[in-house]
This record gives structure tokens, C-alpha cells and sequence, in this order.
């Protein structure tokens, strides 16, 4: 017999029974990258989430046989759904055993908890939304995840089809070289060409001046994204608190903006892989958890570009390139081996084109799954 129980946000005990649920699924498997609990925690915690202000979130924990068997998250977006103009339940943070009989229950109670609050449509995973980690790996899953990069079993894919939800979108990831590469001779004529014919300015993140280079960034993120498949505007307070978190990561002259006469107009940020070293901590910080990660963070050799965008107004001008380019050159000089470029939309033609110009090929993809309730 499957239960299906409501996880009380207000209750750490329960949230860690949540959270701890992952070891049991995961055990073995080298590939995956435990979190830090201590973030989890954050991250559902309603005082310090902004996303609760204007999202209504429910964990579910699933029993068999009066044992923990699976668990995900209902987040019901309002920005979202009023930006989209959809109204659409998003599943997340979704894990179980290899049984289909649970995987249909949480589905189910994502699905009642969303037509009880008046939603359409489940769409997932996205753990909470489109702006935080989404997707569901469909290949290659004989290397681990990078940074804010989803991982999961292979059956979760027949799970999800059985249940009847079908592909939304598809979202790649691509592998470039950074070690020894020597970039095509078009990709560095255009580079040169656009220098010489625009004012364009290609500076590093001023730290000391991190709250106004974030508003910067903001203001780039939600002009250069807002016509892209799934977009949701960013909140001030949100985008705050997740460059709060990246700062801890960020490497100044992997963080570029853009800028013509002062005024922003494209960003790029590529980081260190943090997963590296994270893994070493088996989701303790303490008492031991810390100086792994200090100790291998020395060994991180590649990283991940996230994000990459260009204000509308300013579009087809190459200034796409520039951001490819310099950060590759920047990733050499900390002596990375390879970098990830994701996630891209399956349809971003303008995006593949210039990856692929680069020498950047597709390693992962990740799929987006919408059923009508």
C-alpha cells in the first residue's frame, strides 16, 4: 500500500526526512553529487526563500510498506503563470525507487494539489521553477552533473512517459574544450570586427561594487531572456538572493558585462564546477565537510558558462561572440580543462550556431515534461 503525506514546511524534522531521502536513492552511485543540507534547508525555508512571497510550494513524502519510497515538490508559480499566462503546477526535486505504483502517486498528488488550486497543466521537473535547476536527464549517465545541473536514475524517463507526460522542451548541454584549443580563425576575425566597429566595452564584475553590478544584471537577464521558452521574470529580491549564493563561486573575470556609453547591454557568466569538491562533503559542512571542499576545490578543472544573454535592442551585432571568446580565454588562465555551455533551448538556432562555430559539442540533453490535467 503507497501513502502519500504533506511534508510540514515548518518542520525541520521533517524536511530532513525529505532531504536525506536522496542517500537512500543514490547510494553507489558515483555519478551523483549529494547537496548540502544546510542549503536544502534554506531553500524551503519560507523566511528566507523569496520565492515564497509570491509561489505556493508542497513537498510530498510517498510510503510503501510504512517506508519512505519517493518524494517531489508542487510549486505553483504566480509570476510565472501570469507572465506565461498558463496556469501550470511545476513538479520538482522528484525522486523514487524503481516502482512505477509510487512515481504514479506523487504524480497524482502533484496533480490533485494543482487542480485544486485551479492549475491546467503539470510541467516538470523544475525544482522550484524555470529559474532554478530543471529538467530530466535522457542520456549519458556515466558522468556526474556540473553546478546547478540536474542528475537522476534512467527509469525516471519511463516513469514520467508512462504517466502519460509528453516532451515540452528539450535542453542541451554542450562540452567545449578549453585545454590547448585554438579558436577557429572566423570565430577571432569577427571578434576583432566587432572591437573595431562598435563602442562596446567587455569589463569584469566589480566586486567591490556587487550590488549595483547585480541590479546591472538583472536588468540584462529579464530584457535578454524575456522572449525565450519558459521565462519568468526575475524579482529583485530573488535574483538577489541567488547572486548571494553565487558569489561564492564567482571568479571576477568570468563574470563579463557588456557595455556601450555606460550602458549595460549583455552579460556572461561562467563558474567554477563547485560540484568537484562538493561531493567530498556528503552534505555536511561540519565537522569535516568544509575542509574537504577547501581541499578539493584546488582540483576543479573545468567549469560551466550559465548564463549568457544580449538586451534585445542589441542583438545581431556579434557581441555574442566576445563573451564566447573571453571567456574561454579567461577559463585557460585558470588553467581549466573544458568548460559546459547550458543549458540551450533545442530550438535557440542563433545560440547552437555560435557554440558549435567554437568547436562546442552537445555531451547531455535534459527534457521538459507538460501533461494537460
Amino acid at each position: 500500500m503507497i501513502e502519500i503525506k504533506k511534508v510540514n514546511l515548518k518542520s525541520k524534522k521533517e524536511l530532513k526526512k525529505f532531504i536525506k531521502f536522496d542517500w537512500e536513492i543514490y547510494k553507489g552511485d558515483e555519478n551523483w553529487v549529494p547537496p548540502l543540507i544546510i542549503d536544502m534547508l534554506s531553500k524551503f525555508n519560507e523566511k528566507k526563500n523569496p520565492l515564497f512571497k509570491h509561489s505556493i510550494i508542497q513537498p510530498f513524502l510517498a510510503y510503501k510498506d510504512n517506508k519512505i519510497s519517493g518524494k517531489i515538490v508542487a510549486t505553483i508559480n504566480k509570476n510565472y503563470n501570469e507572465f506565461q499566462n498558463e496556469k501550470v503546477v511545476f513538479f520538482g526535486f522528484f525522486e523514487t525507487i524503481n516502482d512505477y505504483e509510487v512515481a504514479e502517486a506523487l504524480f497524482n498528488a502533484v496533480a490533485e494539489f494543482g487542480k485544486e488550486n485551479g492549475m491546467e497543466k503539470i510541467m516538470g521537473p523544475a525544482s522550484f521553477t524555470t529559474n532554478d535547476v530543471v529538467g530530466m536527464l535522457i542520456d549519458n549517465f556515466d558522468e556526474p552533473p556540473v553546478i546547478m545541473m540536474p542528475y537522476n536514475k534512467p527509469y525516471y524517463n519511463d516513469f514520467v512517459t508512462k504517466y502519460g507526460m509528453q516532451k515540452a522542451k528539450d535542453l542541451l548541454a554542450y562540452k567545449l574544450q578549453a585545454e590547448g584549443a585554438d579558436l577557429p580563425d572566423r570565430v577571432k576575425r569577427m571578434v576583432e570586427i566587432v572591437q573595431k566597429r562598435s563602442k562596446i566595452v567587455l569589463r569584469s564584475l566589480n566586486v567591490k561594487k556587487f550590488k549595483e553590478e547585480v541590479e546591472k544584471i538583472r536588468i540584462i537577464y529579464n530584457d535578454a531572456w524575456e522572449k525565450n521558452w519558459g521565462f519568468v521574470p526575475w524579482t529583485k529580491e530573488e535574483f538577489e538572493h541567488e547572486a548571494a549564493d553565487l558569489k561564492q563561486v564567482v571568479e571576477p573575470d568570468l563574470a563579463l558585462i557588456a557595455e556601450i556609453d555606460g550602458e549595460p547591454v549583455g552579460f556572461s557568466l561562467a563558474v567554477p564546477d563547485a560540484n568537484v569538491a562538493i561531493k567530498y562533503a556528503n552534505g555536511r559542512l561540519f565537522p569535516f565537510g568544509l575542509f574537504k571542499i577547501l581541499h578539493y576545490w584546488k582540483t576543479i578543472d573545468h567549469g560551466r558558462l550559465l548564463t549568457l544573454g544580449v538586451r534585445k535592442k542589441y542583438r545581431k551585432r556579434g557581441f555574442e561572440s566576445l563573451f564566447y571568446y573571453y571567456s574561454l580565454l579567461n577559463g585557460q588562465k585558470l588553467g581549466w580543462k573544458w568548460g559546459e555551455l547550458s543549458w540551450i533551448l533545442e530550438d535557440n538556432e542563433a545560440m547552437k550556431h555560435g557554440i558549435e562555430l567554437m568547436g562546442g559539442k552537445v555531451y547531455k540533453t535534459y527534457r521538459v515534461y507538460e501533461k494537460n490535467l
